[in-house]
């Protein structure tokens, strides 16, 4: 039986340009199958319209080229940078149900904080981080084109007003954990770092903090014996 790899995109937002190679990283280790992993640089993507003052990131909008990128075939997962993955992507792959256009979870919250990393304003709009992890069934999603994605509002874009209600499907919420958000969940599958990753020192002791600083030594040491230690409150 062949076993083509699991498609993976990675918003890549230069500012925390360290979270897409952890996030990568964790990905791969936990992995009982091939994984294809792309990062979603702008200047390679042909996305053309302006940056909304409301944007955070780079890959605010580049997200949804993501079926175009797959030549609308098959099935890929797009994730936000600003995540860990605790567990076998395999399992999430598993959820895929083939009459969606797109399944995600349905975040229904009000965020705590006005502000985020880099102090930036933290906006509020229904579905928010909806889109922040999608897995696309790429067929069903051909709407989704360079010339729409430039062209469409980010509150349509983000709010799946580009497909029918009956056609977004929903994943358990343990698949996309907004750290700082929701209570504590040590069973979360992708713990999301939404207000601001452990790479900002603002947010270097929030939940999973350590599991971020440990994959980054795994990813960057061979002797395990020689990790760097955590950064302590103190040196804060």
């Amino acid at each position: 039986m062949i076993m083509s790899p699991i498609r993976i995109f990675i918003g890549y937002e230069p500012r925390e340009a360290v979270t897409c190679h952890v996030l990568a990283h964790s990905i791969t280790r936990h992995a009982s199958r091939p994984v294809m992993i792309t990062p979603l640089v702008l200047g390679q993507l042909p996305m053309s319209r302006p940056r909304d003052s409301q944007q955070s990131t780079e890959f605010a909008f580049s997200r949804f080229l993501v079926p175009w990128l797959c030549d609308y075939k098959g099935w890929a997962i797009f994730m936000d940078c600003d995540m860990l993955v605790r567990a076998d992507i395999q399992r999430l792959w598993d959820l895929r149900e083939p009459n969606m256009a797109v399944q995600v979870v349905k975040h229904d919250y009000t965020p705590k904080t006005k502000e985020k990393f880099l102090d930036q304003p933290q906006s509020v709009y229904p579905r928010k981080n909806w889109s922040s992890m999608m897995l696309f069934n790429n067929e069903n999603c051909v709407v989704l084109t360079p010339t729409t994605v430039n062209a469409w509002s980010g509150l349509m874009l983000h709010r799946f007003e580009w497909i029918r209600d009956f056609m977004i499907g929903g994943l358990p919420a343990e698949w996309n954990h907004l750290v700082g958000e929701y209570a504590p969940n040590p069973d979360a599958k992708i713990a999301h770092f939404t207000i601001g990753s452990p790479c900002f020192a603002k947010y270097r002791h929030c939940e999973f903090s350590n599991e971020w600083f440990r994959e980054w030594n795994l990813m960057n040491y061979h002797d395990r014996t020689n990790e760097f230690s955590l950064p302590s409150k103190e040196g804060a």
